[in-house]
């Protein structure tokens, strides 16, 4: 609703509207986690489930790393079945949310959440994304493992502890109950809309700040 919403007020704000947008997506320059995970020499491609608002963007952001091999927009956090009218009635518990299956043979763990944090979208904001408002577009770390727990809670005490952001992480961090992926024509959504005024405000800055600020993970 809320898109829908942006999409028809967006055509009338035009340029102000893109400059403002720019801004809020600066990046923000963070540390190499300080624990993370080895590269291994070879080994099962592993996934990891996270939330940082409307998953077209975040999908998109992480489609174009090297070393992730799918990335699927979908729903978790939540109980019962999810759809996304279920979902964005911000009655079933649920984060939009994507699932990242990656080869740790080329990425570990930690520079995801790097991504994650530096530039897929503001870990600050409480139960929102820009336009984007309720607990379904939270900031949250889903995990599968003891060592993701490890690994992800150490990051979000070491970025606090170095107070990089103006305020402490929003980002959860819950064991994953099970993800739901999102219906097909929220797949690919970014690549498929270009053009999209939600998309060009809110998105392309993000893919543009992952190619400036990470050019050795970025991927056409």
């Amino acid at each position: 609703m809320l898109k829908s919403l942006f999409l028809s007020s967006a055509l009338l704000l035009g340029g102000s509207m893109l400059a403002c947008n720019r801004a809020a997506a600066s990046v923000a320059a963070i540390p190499d986690p300080a624990v993370d995970e080895a590269l291994r020499s070879a080994g099962q491609k592993q996934t990891m489930v996270l939330a940082g608002g409307c998953f077209w963007g975040v999908e998109a952001v992480f489609e174009h790393i090297k070393g992730v091999t799918d990335v699927k927009s979908g729903y978790a956090g939540g109980k019962g079945s999810a759809s996304y009218e279920e979902v964005s009635s911000g009655r079933t518990g649920h984060a939009e949310s994507v699932q990242i299956t990656y080869d740790p043979s080329k990425i570990t763990y930690g520079k995801l959440l790097k991504v994650f944090f530096a530039v897929a979208h503001d870990p600050t904001e409480v139960d929102r994304q820009g336009p984007d408002i309720g607990t379904q577009y939270r900031s949250a770390i889903f995990y599968s493992t003891d060592e993701q727990k490890r690994i992800a809670q150490a990051y979000i005490d070491q970025l606090n502890k170095a107070k990089v952001f103006p305020a402490p992480l929003a980002t959860q961090l819950s064991a994953l109950d099970s993800f739901h992926a999102a219906e097909g024509y929220h797949q690919n959504y970014l690549a498929n809309h270009p053009n999209e005024p939600y998309i060009v405000y809110h998105d392309m800055p993000k893919l543009a700040n992952l190619r400036k600020e990470f050019p050795e993970l970025y991927r056409e």
